[in-house]
């Protein structure tokens, strides 16, 4: 039986009514790829995400009402303060209430004209976990937790879940487990547990280590383990990276679910997962555009980004990033059907150039064209001219972005006649494949091939037949 999840959103000062529910539009479909059903959200105007309920008391009570809970915090096992430390909680405690007071007044939750917006209908349905469309603290999601009677998962701990059940090679499993650990080991002091071990051993001063204590550093060796395998396997990938050199190298990026895998599938005719959920390709692909073309050109499909992704996520992926900042040309695949993708673009553009690949030369491409009116075909051919606009269903659009690539790379090519004697053997071969045949003729000496290539291979070529002869 599919379970149900209830959203929760937190419209901050600097977001605007169309940013928070963008947000918690993706959040929906995240939630949906991790395979819950959306049953409701709670909303709220708050100053900021991080106070130590997220909620005010009003909206607790709100979301309890989802999930069966009692909408209160209950307290944790109380310790004994020194009086230092017991002034500081009261001080700490009475801030609090001020401003759960002033958040009170905002329950009903304003829009950006500040009118109050219809109260969200009462619960139909009782939701099996709760989902916030922020990261949250450790303290933050004990309180959420106690409150609601459910389990409680934040935007991270979702994408992560995500990547985790997606992950198909060893080097993605890899990078999916550091970000896991990286993400739990601040939220183990709220799991219980605390409780000192045995004291240092005979003649040993002070408390051993804490169960707490010794669970953190038996993740921190864990997280150092990965990182070692990870980095064998990253010697392999530059391998073979290296060996790719002296090919011309396409890589597609873009937003999750902007349709890069149809892309690849389309151009190389390969059997690339293709699926309409956030996140179905995490691992690099790479295959050569077919019909082949002379020279050949290798396509690449990478993990696609999303808003908010997770900074540890990032740097694990780095790895599959590096086929972006290696290649030759990238691709910005945008779902041009999808009214937000402009700010898309820009957080894949950000990515990207968090690993260097913002001066790689770019093209970008509009895709799922099939799925705009006349119209808007019209402006966007308007506001972006230098963009091409297809559909992955369309041969004819493949066919031209096919010749647009190849245009690209044959700007710097030259022409060139070879002529390879007879008495030359084993290099035809080498040379068709690497090279664009424009023509060839024979005599009785040997055969002439005329070429485009760039100047760099051509020169190549040409050691190589001084050699051979």
């Amino acid at each position: 039986m599919q379970q149900k999840a209830v959203l929760v959103g937190i419209h901050l000062p600097h977001m605007s009514h169309q940013d928070l529910e963008g947000s918690l539009q993706e959040l929906s479909r995240l939630v949906t790829t991790l395979g819950y059903s959306v049953v409701g959200r709670v909303t709220q105007k708050r100053s900021s995400d991080r106070k130590a309920i997220l909620l005010g008391e009003g909206k607790l009570q709100e979301l309890a009402q989802w999930t069966g809970g009692t909408g209160q915090v209950a307290s944790l096992v109380e310790h004994k303060l020194s009086k230092a430390a017991q002034k500081w909680a009261d001080e700490a405690a009475a801030t609090e209430n001020e401003d759960e007071d002033e958040d009170s007044e905002s329950d009903d939750f304003e829009d950006d004209e500040g009118q109050e917006q219809e109260s969200h209908p009462a619960p139909t349905e009782t939701a099996d976990i709760v989902i916030v469309d922020c990261d949250l603290s450790p303290s933050q999601l004990r309180n959420l937790e106690s409150a609601t009677g459910v389990p409680v998962l934040d935007r991270t701990g979702v994408i992560i879940e995500i990547f985790s059940r997606h992950a198909r090679t060893k080097a993605a499993r890899l990078q999916v487990e550091i970000a896991r650990l990286t993400y739990v080991a601040p939220r183990l002091r709220e799991t219980g547990g605390g409780e000192d071990r045995g004291g240092g051993g005979v003649g040993g001063k002070g408390a051993g280590e804490t169960s707490l204590e010794l669970d953190k550093r038996k993740i921190r060796d864990r997280i150092k383990e990965l990182k070692s395998e990870l980095a064998a396997i990253g010697n392999e990938h530059q391998t073979r990276r290296a060996r790719r050199e002296q090919e011309i190298s396409v890589a597609l990026v873009g937003y999750t679910n902007a349709g890069k895998s149809s892309l690849m599938r389309a151009m190389t005719g390969s059997e690339v997962l293709v699926a309409d959920k956030l996140f179905a390709t995490l691992d690099t692909t790479i295959r050569p555009i077919y019909p082949e073309t002379r020279p050949k050109v290798l396509l690449s499909d990478t993990v696609g980004f999303i808003k908010k992704l997770p900074h540890d996520l990032v740097a694990s992926f780095k790895s599959t990033l590096d086929e972006a900042l290696n290649a030759s040309l990238l691709l910005y695949v945008v779902d041009a059907s999808d009214p937000s993708f402009r700010s898309q673009l820009e957080v894949t553009q950000k990515v990207l150039a968090e690993v260097g690949a913002h001066d790689v030369p770019s093209l970008l491409v509009l895709n799922k064209k099939d799925r705009l009116t006349e119209g808007e075909i019209a402006d966007l051919a308007t506001e972006f001219p230098q963009a091409l606009m297809i559909s992955t269903r369309n041969k004819e659009d493949l066919k031209i972005l096919r010749d647009r690539i190849m245009e690209y790379f044959e700007t710097d090519m030259v022409d060139e006649d070879l002529f390879i004697p007879y008495t030359v053997q084993g290099v035809i071969g080498e040379i068709r494949a690497r090279v664009r045949v424009l023509g060839e003729s024979y005599d009785e000496k040997g055969l002439t091939l005329k070429v485009r290539s760039t100047p760099d291979r051509l020169e190549q070529i040409r050691k190589k037949l001084v050699v051979r002869e």
